[in-house]
Order: structure tokens, then sequence, then C-alpha cells
């Protein structure tokens, strides 16, 4: 189970407990829907996918605010535990709504909307900004690596360059939903049912006085087909000793050999002619080394005969967007819409639905209006009372949903350079309760400091 499931109701904001605690003194506790939504795609992205809500679940679920979290609440408060007496024994006892996890989403559409008691709602804002933002943002990535390899096998090689462990738990699973073929993380392969991969480091063959010697020992420590690391002193020389090993060994079959620096490109071809001289034409080549979509793409538009392409790094921290621009609004408290005018963060009223139709041409409307013609609804109810009312995910349903989604999305949004993302319409009931909400506000708050007339 990844870590991120443990992590407990002190794993917050300081200020959603002091606003949860001034709730609860006020009587405010009246039902509120609170949506978690991506304002804008970061530059280069055409989509995202929908990532994270499971361990939402989680924590929700196994959520309760008893003696101790009360201790380091009054501890980072530098308050006496029995000022936040209201706060003890509260639990989540909410209904959550989630897009499930590996659909595509777009700009401004809710992941995930959770009606709860208002103090309850408010507590759940940082764990499900913390885990939908990251794990959106890297299954985003992952996805345009498959898309970028069209066809070729992708595994992940991110774990010891993630931020934290968790992460790279996470970066495995979400690799594996976007249809990578394997992972380097131990841990995840195992929990996932993932296949385990790996080959060896340029440590291993300077260990050894040459190295042919080291891809020998490696042969014989490992039966079966091996991977030989051949770009340590220099390529044309490793290639020739993999060559030689595999041939005495008769271990071609399923075996491989990589390229980790340099002009992959150019390298690959090399080693491609090298083995099939020497009569080695199913030995395959892995290329890795600071890999991406862009790199991928790059290389098979090349025509370099790479077979596998283990990236890493850069799709573990999503390195040329590691963030969202992700908010968790409030969108309705005791039964009254409510929104936020604040330049260029501007928030929607009330709980939503995403109506999906042909070509992803999505429409946000209101939750409680019938799906436009042709479109299928995308949140889906997955907690009601605090409790599950919809069985776990399997990840292969996260990858099924997730490759169909992309057959459907326009070849524009899934281009790896300068995509054109598809954007959502609103639906004529939201776009008028936005209008109504709007003035309103414009009425009640802002008329009498004489901004409106």
């Amino acid at each position: 189970m990844p870590e991120a499931t443990r992590a407990g109701p002190t794993t917050t904001d300081l200020y959603e407990v002091s606003m949860a605690l001034s709730y609860l003194r006020e009587g405010m506790t009246r039902p509120a829907a609170f949506s978690c939504f991506v304002r804008d795609l970061p530059p280069g992205r055409g989509f995202l996918v929908a990532a994270g809500a499971e361990p939402v679940l989680d924590f929700l679920a196994r959520y309760r605010l008893g003696p101790a979290e009360i201790e380091v609440f009054a501890e980072a408060m530098r308050r006496p535990p029995r000022e936040l007496a209201p706060l003890l024994g509260l639990r989540f006892t909410g209904e959550v709504r989630a897009v499930p996890e590996g659909r595509v989403v777009l700009p401004g559409e809710p992941l995930l909307e959770i009606t709860a008691p208002l103090p309850q709602a408010q507590l759940a804002e940082t764990f499900v900004l913390n885990q939908l933002s990251h794990q959106t943002a890297v299954a985003a990535k992952c996805a345009r690596c498959v898309l970028a390899a069209r066809g070729r096998p992708v595994v992940d090689f991110s774990l010891r360059r993630t931020h934290g462990t968790e992460a790279g738990f996470q970066a495995a699973r979400l690799a594996a939903m976007a249809g990578f073929a394997g992972t380097s993380n131990v841990a995840a392969a195992h929990a996932e049912r993932l296949p385990a991969v790996g080959t060896m480091a340029h440590s291993y063959v300077e260990a050894f006085e040459d190295e042919e010697a080291a891809f020998l020992a490696f042969a014989r420590a490992h039966p079966g087909p091996v991977t030989f690391l051949v770009d340590t002193y220099d390529t044309d020389s490793g290639v020739a000793a993999a060559a030689r090993v595999l041939h005495a060994l008769g271990r071609s079959a399923g075996s491989a050999v990589r390229l980790d620096s340099g002009d992959l490109a150019a390298q690959a071809f090399r080693a491609r002619a090298m083995l099939d001289r020497a009569e080695l034409p199913e030995v395959r080549i892995v290329a890795s080394g600071g890999l991406d979509e862009f790199a991928v793409d790059d290389l098979v538009r090349s025509g370099a005969p790479i077979d596998v392409f283990a990236v890493g790094t850069r799709i573990g921290v999503s390195a040329d967007a590691p963030y969202l621009d992700s908010a968790y609004k409030l969108v309705a408290y005791d039964g009254r819409p409510v929104m936020k005018l604040s330049a260029a963060k501007v928030s929607a009223p009330g709980r939503k639905q995403v109506f999906r139709g042909p070509g992803c041409r999505d429409v946000i409307g209101l939750a409680e209006e019938p799906a436009p013609p042709g479109t299928v609804p995308l949140l889906e109810t997955l907690m009601r009372g605090g409790v599950r009312c919809a069985p776990r995910s399997p990840l292969a349903d996260a990858r099924a949903r997730l490759a169909a989604d992309l057959a459907e999305l326009p070849a524009a949004a899934r281009a790896i350079r300068s995509p054109v993302p598809v954007r959502p319409s609103v639906s004529p009931p939201l776009a008028a309760l936005t209008d109504r909400v709007r003035q309103r506000i414009e009425r009640a708050v802002l008329a009498p400091y004489g901004h409106f007339t």
C-alpha cells in the first residue's frame, strides 16, 4: 500500500484547522460543497489525466480527530488543548464525487467534489490538492511518453530521482496506468502486480577488469534473458563484448543492450548494425538517460532502431510542468451557491457535472441537470456518509479508460509539441446561475462600497 494512504489528519495546513475551529464555534456545520479543478493547462499540455482519487478516499474513510491530533493542533496554534475541544471526535461523514482515475480531463473541469458539513469539507482541502495535483500532472506526463513511443514499450526508471519514495511509488503506478510495460521500483511492482525491470549500473561494469568479464559474471548470476549496459567506456567496444558473451552463452533470445548517454540515435544505428553483423538480430536495444516524451518523439521520428525506452527523472517529477494551477473552491453552502470574483481566479458556483461527448467535446454543467443528448457524465459518486460506495478501481480498468479517452481525443490535443487543447463549454443552466450569483454579490457586497451602481 502506498505511503500516501497512511497520512493522518495532522497532514494539513494550519489555516484549515483555524477555519474549521471557527466554523464549529459559530455553529456553521451545514452541508458545504467544494470543487477541485485545474484552471488552466500547463504550457505544452493538450490534456490532463485524472489521478489521485483513490488515496483521497482512503484518507477520508479513516479520518478521525482524537486526543493525539488535538494535541498536535494545539501545539501548532500555541493554545491549550481544551480550547480545541470542538474538534475532538470529528470524522468525515460526507459525499465524494470524482472523475474515475484514467479519464482525460480538460481545463476548468472538476476532478473531484466533496459535499460534507463545512468543517469536514474544509479540513479535506490540503490532502485533496496534494494528491490530485501531483498525480494528475505525472499521469499526463506518462501518457504523453506512451503516445510519443508509438507502440514501442516504455518502462519507468524514476524512483531514484522522485521527490521522496511516496512520489516514486505513485509515479510507478501512474506509469502503469498510462501503459508503461514495467517499473524498476520493486515495492511498486509487488504491490501493484507490475513487471519489475532493470539492468545494471556503470559501477557494476567498472568493478570488473573489463566489460566482457562483467557481462559474463552478470549472466552467470541471472539465467535467462539479460540486458548489458554497453556505454561505460566506449559504446562500440561494449556492444562487441556483449555480442561475444551472448554468442558464447547462447542467450540472445530476449536479451538486450542498453544505451544510456550521448547521441542515442547515432549509437542505436551503430549498435543495430553491429548486432546484425554478429548474427544477433533478436537482441533488442534499450535507450535511457534523461528521456521524456520530447526526446522519445525525436528518437522515433529519426527512425533510430530503439526497441524500448526507459524514462526516469523527467517523468517522475513532470519536469517541464511540475505543478498544476489547481484549486479547491467552495461552490455552495447550506443550499446557497457561492463563487469567487477575484481577478483571473473567478470560480463558478454550484455542484457540477462534466458531460462528455464524442471527441472529448465536454460540457460543464450543474450536477442536477440532465445530460445533453449524446453525452455521458464523468463524475461518479464514490463515497456516501464517509463510507466508500464503490469498489476500488483496478489499475487495469483505469488503463482501459485512459486508452479509450486518448483514442477519442483530437490529434491536435495529443500532439507532443504545440498541442491544441480542447476547451469545454458551459451549459446554459450553469451560465445562468453564474450570472445570478455574480449579480447577487455585486448588489449585496460590492455596491455599498461604490464599486457598482
